[in-house]
C-alpha cells in the first residue's frame, strides 16, 4: 500500500528525520581506530531518547539494536558487538531509525575511519553522489524507473556494480511501505511518483561483484567477493520540481569538516 501524505504529516516525517541526522553526527563525532560498534549503538539510543524518539529499528522483527552497523564488505544490517573493534583504513555504514510522532525518520551515511585507501574513499563518493542523482529524478510526474536507472548508470559507468536483493522503500506511519525502491531500473518504468508519497532512497554499491552472501545470524549482508560496499540513505517528499528531502547530511558534515566526502 502507497500512502500519501499530508504536508503536516510529512512535517511530522521531518522531525523524526532531524532526529536521525543529528544522531549520524553525534556518532561521526566518535568513529575513529579503536573504538567498537556497540558503543556507536549506546551513543545513538541515547541521544534518540533523550531527544524524545525511539529507535525505530529496535526490535523491528527481532532486530536486536537501534542501528545497522557494517563494516568493509558488510553491505547492510550488521549488528553493532564489543567483538567488533573499528581500525584504521576501515569504512562503517551507519543506518539509524527513528520514531516519535507517529513517523519513521530513516537515513545512512558511511564513515572513514582513519585513513581509508583512496580507491575506497572512490567508491564512498560515488555512492553519495548517485544518491543525488536519484533523489534528482524523485519528483511528481516521474516514475521509480527513472530513479533507479540514475543511480544505476552513475554507478555502473564508474565501474561498480550495484546491489539487486537490498532496495529502498516507502517510510511513514511504517518503518518499509510501499513502494518498493530499487537502485537500478530503466526509465520511464514502475510506479508513477505523486506529491504527497515519502520513500527512502538507499543506494548499496559495491567495488566488486553485486551478489550478496547472508551470515548465519539472519541479518548481515556481505559481499560474495569480499571488496567494499558503500550505502548512503536519506528519506525524501515528492513534491513538484524538486524532491523534499526530510533527512540531512549537513550535521555530519559540520562535525567531519575537511574530512567530509
Amino acid at each position: 500500500m502507497i500512502y500519501l501524505k499530508t504536508d503536516e504529516e510529512i512535517e511530522l516525517l521531518r522531525i523524526s528525520n532531524q532526529i536521525v541526522a543529528k544522531t549520524l553526527a553525534e556518532i561521526a563525532k566518535v568513529i575513529k581506530p579503536g573504538v567498537s560498534t556497540a558503543d556507536l549503538d549506546k551513543i545513538a539510543e541515547e541521544y534518540i531518547r533523550d531527544n524524545g524518539g525511539v529507535p525505530g529499528f529496535l526490535g523491528y522483527h527481532g532486530y536486536p539494536k537501534s542501528i545497522c552497523t557494517s563494516v568493509n564488505d558488510e553491505v547492510v544490517h550488521g549488528i553493532p558487538s564489543e567483538k567488533v573493534i573499528l581500525k584504521d583504513g576501515d569504512i562503517v555504514s551507519v543506518d539509524c531509525g527513528v520514531y516519535k510522532n507517529g513517523f519513521h525518520g530513516d537515513s545512512a551515511y558511511t564513515f572513514c575511519v582513519g585513513d581509508v585507501n583512496p580507491e575506497i574513499v572512490a567508491l564512498l563518493k560515488t555512492t553519495k553522489e548517485s544518491l543525488y542523482k536519484g533523489i534528482e529524478q524523485a519528483t511528481e510526474g516521474r516514475r521509480l524507473g527513472d530513479v533507479g536507472h540514475a543511480i544505476q548508470s552513475y554507478c555502473e559507468e564508474r565501474g561498480y556494480s550495484v546491489v539487486r536483493e537490498m532496495i529502498g522503500h516507502g517510510v511513514g506511519r511504517n518503518l518499509h511501505e510501499g513502494p518498493e525502491v530499487p537502485n537500478y531500473g530503466r526509465r520511464g518504468n514502475g510506479v508513477m511518483l505523486k506529491s504527497g508519497m515519502t520513500i527512502a532512497i538507499e543506494p548499496m554499491i559495491n567495488m566488486g561483484k553485486r551478489q550478496l552472501t547472508f551470515d548465519k545470524d539472519g541479518w548481515t549482508t556481505r559481499t560474495i567477493d569480499k571488496k567494499a560496499s558503500a550505502h548512503f540513505e536519506h528519506s525524501i517528499a515528492i513534491r513538484q520540481g524538486k524532491a523534499d528531502i526530510l533527512s540531512s547530511f549537513e550535521y555530519i558534515e559540520q562535525v567531519l569538516g575537511s574530512k567530509a566526502l
